[in-house]
């Protein structure tokens, strides 16, 4: 699981409602969400089957439609402002894609078709994508944007924060497997961390930690395993703190050697994945 290209021409559906629900937390793999609305080898998904899939996994997914630009803007914009994914229909009605944050004037979208999934486009870029165009028995030319919010029906405790800077860091390719394996971290790191709390002054946020421990869990781990480069390891520390930093997620201060055992562990099984191990205490 995580933020790649759709293997196919059909799929584009699951991955958008996919990449929706990560935006809030809840992790669904397309395989499943498949499973759930059966989309067609050559027709994909309609907006029926996206819906009915939303629903299990408790989410509304309304249709909207706007027939002019700038009310479909502002209505996107209002969604986005309030953390609501929203699922837009584009290419002449033939693509699902992900609106996931807005900043400066530009969107950033998450689109399986690309092959840097996240996209950053100003607004005439996305309305000659968004606009789907007809005409009327005078010939006269008709607008529609159509705009599906992802309404979770669950109290949302994580939510993702896709800026601008955010989006154009995962667009490198150096970054590539950190978006590929997002899910990954993301599956981890909300089982060591909590949402951080405005009211709370007893947690330490996930970048704080990290950068406190940081010097200690590569020294020790590169000591135990020295088949390990130390830019290898900080590199995916780097990866933890920026998902954890996306969703705003922070460590009580009372659970902080918790956090610490569970890094390293995680950071252990990541070397011996990578590097593999030799024989220990009889164990070969």
């Amino acid at each position: 699981m995580g933020l790649y290209q759709q293997p196919n021409e059909y799929s584009c559906g699951p991955f958008a409602l996919k990449h929706a629900l990560v935006t809030l937390g809840r992790l669904a793999d397309e395989d499943t969400i498949s499973s759930v609305a059966h989309p067609h080898w050559w027709a994909g998904m309609d907006e029926v089957k996206l819906a009915r899939a939303a629903r299990h996994f408790e989410c509304d997914l309304p249709l909207i439609r706007r027939r002019n630009a700038d009310s479909a803007r502002t209505t996107l914009s209002r969604y986005l402002a309030a953390g609501t994914p929203v699922i837009l229909c584009v290419d002449g009605w033939g693509h699902w894609v992900t609106a996931v944050g807005e900043e400066q004037g530009r969107f950033v979208l998450i689109d399986s078709k690309q092959e840097r999934v996240l996209q950053v486009l100003s607004w005439p870029q996305l309305r000659r994508r968004w606009q789907y165009l007809d005409y009327d028995e005078w010939d006269r030319p008709l607008e529609f944007f159509d705009l599906h919010p992802v309404k979770p029906r669950f109290r949302v405790s994580v939510n993702a924060e896709f800026s601008l800077e955010r989006a154009q860091f995962l667009r490198r390719p150096e970054n590539a497997e950190l978006a590929e394996h997002w899910d990954d971290y993301l599956g981890d790191l909300l089982e060591i961390c909590r949402p951080r709390s405005r009211r709370s002054t007893h947690q330490l946020s996930m970048g704080r930690f990290l950068s406190r421990h940081n010097d200690m869990l590569v020294g020790r781990l590169r000591y135990w395993h020295g088949g390990l480069e130390r830019v290898e390891v900080e590199r995916l520390i780097r990866n933890f703190r920026f998902v954890a930093e996306t969703y705003g997620l922070s460590i009580p201060t009372v659970g902080t050697s918790q956090a610490l055992v569970d890094i390293s562990m995680l950071l252990a099984m990541w070397a011996a994945a990578k590097r593999g191990v030799g024989d220990m205490y009889g164990a070969g």
